[in-house]
């Protein structure tokens, strides 16, 4: 159906037929938007022909189409088609005109920009069916305000609009208002058609410097006028106000070497204020010229087909009004170091003020105003400088290690100048320096010690330091080797005795000072220091003690010496016996194998009874490595062997009735040097001892 038809109404604009209808009477319905749903009574449907008419015109922009049901049935309701599913739209009319999305566009463009610049972009609509002629829309400029050359350039097709002019000027012209025209058809003159306005506003971009109204200023100030203003400056600047292309910068080019002026820019009027920001002195110099230049805060642009200008420059004569003024002191600031730890009326500097206009300190009088640091006073006539207290950084205020002091200068007239005295104590060499541990316990693998000192003094009196043993004896005995700035290392120099040592240590600092320690060191024979509590003798000339292993030796040593005795004796004894052997002794033999092997553990049961026809009785004992046979005399003498590392002791003990049956009642014995053995005390032997019994 076409869009807003004129009719007439009703309007047929469709048929359904079913093709049972050659043997049914069939009657036709429909439901559906337009019929039975809004828009109600838009269309019907005849009943006996199934044609389908519009009742009035419709807004495709509204309805762009309608889908509807309709039914084929017989008298009695029977159904013999499927519902049929019908489409009905509406063809587009171009009956809307575009229109802009804004009813104004703003764009900026900077001035001076390039032909081609893009500026911005316009945008157009239109209700009608998208894709067809009535929806393609083109632009056009239909005009410019002001009327001069035209400077932009309008796409057809995109409605993007570009710079035209080469030169936008701000200054000139400001801003541009364009009327600009949207039509669909493509543009044909039969197209509907709209218009719309479009502002293009010119930045501002520095192409204009700025320019003094005058080049040359006078003024006059007082001198020692300390931050006062004067004189104001004024420049000229086509470029926007107010923006960084037209804010004057001002900078003082020449003939303010002591920088005793400077000059700000007025963010209001834009002027340059000069001021005085040092006193002038009338005797020094009477006037002062100055040169002053200008800027602006943002970057010169240069202009197209614009020459290259020059910074606009302007000259200011001050001159400087004599006034009596009182004493001056020279420096303003005097700064004196004073070493700590002098002596209370040290002499530390002389400061003394000058009259400007005499050029002499004579009938100039000092004193220190009160409620200041008390570290010094000042003579009043020649202005000396002493010290009232002993200066230390480590005591209450002086703790910052610096005063500011205000002298005050007073001429015969009653002026006064002040100045400043800044007192700084600095670090002196009064601390000796110290070894921070000073016991130590040195093992039998004689590691040796890192001695560290301190010193609480400041570079330069204090680290590096100097290690230096103080006795001759000692230090034959013992070294010292450098290990850095603060520690040095203590190691003896051979196999000295064991025992403690105390050594006398200088420690010399970076300044000379010298500070004496005395280092203890335990030279113990153990593995670790906790093996040693300290319980040594004292050697006799040599400050050596022994170590409590040494004492545990000598006395083991002792019953050890005393055993090896006793045994000698017992067996010499037994000796000189002159026993028959019985024969019963042929049936008892005892074999020794030299088999290694290990051991049994000893159990009751490993006791083995022997028999022997001495008058003696006793019990052979069978341990893991080691086999003991201890013999037991009638008269309660006990004579014990001992067998280890390959040696074996035999002997033969007769058990119950006290008759013997050994050869000789003699005991072999490897060496003597096996009873003094470290391992005289283990249970056990590598090898097998075998008796038998026949």
């Amino acid at each position: 159906m076409i869009e807003n038809s004129l009719g007439p109404f009703p309007l047929q604009i469709q048929q359904v037929q079913s093709d049972t209808a050659q043997n049914y009477t069939i009657y036709y319905s429909a439901s559906g938007p337009g019929i039975d749903q809004d828009p109600k009574g838009l269309f019907y449907i005849e009943r006996e022909t199934g044609n389908i008419f519009a009742t009035r015109a419709v807004d495709r922009e509204q309805y762009p189409s309608f889908q509807i049901i309709c039914f084929a049935t017989t008298p009695d309701g029977y159904s013999p088609e499927v519902p049929l599913v019908h489409t009905i739209r509406i063809e587009d009319d171009n009956d809307n005109a575009p229109y802009f999305t804004q009813d104004l566009f703003e764009f900026c463009v900077p001035e001076n920009s390039r032909p081609g610049v893009v500026v911005g972009k316009v945008i157009a609509e239109d209700r009608d069916e998208p894709y067809t002629l009535h929806t393609t829309l083109k632009y056009r400029i239909v005009s410019q305000t002001p009327p001069i050359t035209p400077a932009f350039s309008l796409h057809g097709d995109t409605g993007v609009i570009s710079v035209l002019l080469p030169q936008l000027d701000r200054e000139l012209v400001p801003s541009y208002t364009l009327l600009v025209e949207v039509r669909d058809m493509a543009g044909q003159p039969f197209g509907l058609c709209t218009t719309g306005t479009v502002v293009v506003k010119i930045e501002d971009t520095n192409d204009n410097a700025p320019t003094f109204k005058q080049l040359q200023y006078e003024t006059r100030v007082e001198e020692n006028r300390v931050n006062v203003e004067v004189l104001r400056i004024s420049v000229v600047d086509l470029d926007e106000p107010g923006s960084p292309g037209s804010g004057a910068v001002y900078e003082i080019i020449r003939g303010n070497d002591d920088q005793a002026f400077e000059i700000t820019t007025d963010k209001n009027t834009n002027e340059g204020i000069l001021c005085v920001t040092k006193g002038l002195d009338y005797e020094a110099a009477k006037q002062r010229i100055l040169v002053i230049g200008v800027n602006n805060e943002a970057p010169y642009l240069l202009a197209p087909h614009s020459q290259q200008l020059s910074q606009s420059t302007c000259s200011v004569t001050v001159h400087v009004l004599d006034v009596d003024e009182g004493p001056v002191f020279k420096p303003c600031l005097l700064r004196l170091d004073v070493k700590e730890c002098e002596d209370i009326g040290t002499a530390i500097g002389r400061y003394v003020a000058e009259d400007p206009e005499t050029g002499n300190s004579e009938g100039i009088r000092y004193r220190i105003p009160p409620g200041q640091c008390n570290w010094v006073n000042i003579d009043d006539k020649s202005g000396e400088i002493r010290t009232v207290r002993v200066l230390d950084r480590d005591i209450g205020e002086m703790r910052r290690g610096q005063c500011n002091i205000t002298v005050l200068a007073i001429d015969r007239n009653g002026k006064t100048g002040t100045g400043t005295i800044q007192v700084c104590i600095v670090p002196g060499n009064k601390n000796f320096p110290r070894i921070t541990q000073t016991d130590y316990i040195m093992c039998r693998d004689r590691t040796p010690i890192s001695l560290t000192a301190q010193d609480g003094d400041e570079a330069p009196y204090s680290a590096p330091f100097e290690y230096r043993i103080n006795d001759r004896r000692l230090a034959s005995m013992w070294k010292l080797t450098p290990h850095n700035d603060n520690s040095w290392y203590l190691a003896p120099k051979g196999d000295i005795p064991y025992g403690i040592y105390e050594i006398p240590v200088s420690v010399i600092d970076n300044g000379g000072k010298i500070g004496e320690n005395i280092v203890r060191v335990n030279l113990c024979d153990c593995v670790t220091p906790t093996e040693c509590d300290g319980r040594t003798r004292q050697l006799a000339g040599g400050n050596v003690t022994l170590g409590l292993w040494a004492i545990l030796a000598m006395i083991l040593g002792s019953l050890l010496l005393l055993l090896i005795l006793i045994t000698i004796c017992g067996c010499c004894g037994t000796g000189v016996m002159n026993r028959q052997v019985t024969d019963d002794c042929a049936n008892h033999n005892l074999i020794i194998s030299n088999t290694e092997a290990p051991g049994e553990e000893v159990m009751d049961h490993n006791i083995i009874p022997l028999q022997s026809t001495c008058d003696q009785g006793g019990y052979g004992v069978k341990t893991g490595e080691q086999q003991t046979f201890e013999m037991v005399k009638g008269r309660g003498h006990t004579l014990e062997s001992v067998k280890g590392g390959g040696h074996q002791t035999l002997g033969s003990v007769k058990e119950g009735g006290g008759q013997t049956m050994m050869d000789t009642c003699r005991y072999s014995y490897s060496e003597w040097h096996n009873f003094t053995h470290p391992r005289l005390g283990e249970e056990s032997i590598r090898g097998h001892t075998v008796i038998k019994n026949n």
